[in-house]
C-alpha cells in the first residue's frame, strides 16, 4: 500500500540521514521526499512517500515517533491525500515552431515560464498519469 507520511522535525544537522536510515533499514524504498522549512525557521516538515506492507511501516511509524529531533508524524492513507507533480521542461522553439509548441502548452494546461529566443521553459503540474 502507498502511504504518505508527513513527519515535522527540528532543523537541525543530520536528521534526514537518520531518518532515511531508518526507511531503509527496514527495507523501504522513498518513493518521493520532500522537505521544506515551516513558519518557525527552526522546524522543518518532510513529506516521505513509500509503497510497503503496512505493519512494518506501522513499526516504521512507531520509531520515527521515539527520535529526538521527531516532533510530529502522520501517516496518511490514500484517500486523504491531493498527489500533484511538477516538470518543468526547456524545449526548443523557433520563432517559426512557437505557435505549435503554445498550442500544445494550451491542450495540455501548461504554462510559459520563460522565453528565450530559441527556447520556451513550460511548467505542468497534474496527477502521476498526466505528467508520466
Amino acid at each position: 500500500m502507498r502511504h504518505t507520511i508527513s513527519v515535522v522535525v527540528q532543523n537541525r544537522f543530520g536528521v534526514l540521514t537518520r531518518i532515511a536510515g531508518l526507511f531503509s533499514g527496514r527495507g523501504f524504498n522513498i518513493d518521493t521526499l520532500n522537505v521544506g522549512p515551516t513558519q518557525n525557521d527552526k522546524i522543518s516538515r518532510m513529506t516521505i512517500v513509500v509503497v510497503g506492507n503496512d505493519q512494518v511501516l506501522e513499526q516504521v511509524v512507531k520509531q520515527l515517533n521515539k527520535l529526538v529531533d521527531v516532533l510530529e508524524v502522520h501517516d496518511f492513507k490514500d484517500g486523504d491525500v491531493i498527489d500533484r507533480e511538477l516538470i518543468l521542461l526547456k524545449v526548443k522553439a523557433s520563432s517559426a515552431t512557437r505557435p505549435e509548441v503554445m498550442q500544445i502548452c494550451d491542450i495540455f494546461r501548461a504554462k510559459i515560464v520563460d522565453v528565450q529566443s530559441a527556447s520556451l521553459s513550460i511548467e505542468v503540474t497534474g496527477d502521476e498519469s498526466k505528467i508520466d
